[in-house]
């Protein structure tokens, strides 16, 4: 089975997402980045505006737009705290 990263999306009002996932996708002032288990421990500041994309086992993605924020990456996983997130409407494949 493949190595899987536990994902917190967590909004200022609430836990907006939480589980596990293969990578996470985030726009950061740094840039584009993408995080697979085994990741670096980092805080990176979310871009504004900018999308936080969550791949899940099996192929599935949810997407998010997020204002504000960080991105926290450590052993335990992958945190993401955002000023506020709102679900992307899923795209037809």
């Amino acid at each position: 089975m493949a190595q899987q990263l536990h994902v917190e999306l967590v909004a200022v009002e609430e836990k907006v997402w939480s589980g596990e996932a293969e990578m996470v996708v985030a726009r950061t002032t740094e840039g584009e980045l993408g995080v697979l288990p085994g990741h670096a421990p980092l805080l990176g500041q979310l871009a504004e505006p900018g999308q936080v994309r969550i791949k899940l086992p099996g192929g599935e993605q949810v997407s998010y737009e997020v204002a504000g924020g960080f991105l926290s990456v450590s052993a335990g996983g992958v945190t993401v705290l955002a000023e506020n997130a709102t679900p992307v409407t899923a795209q037809g494949h």
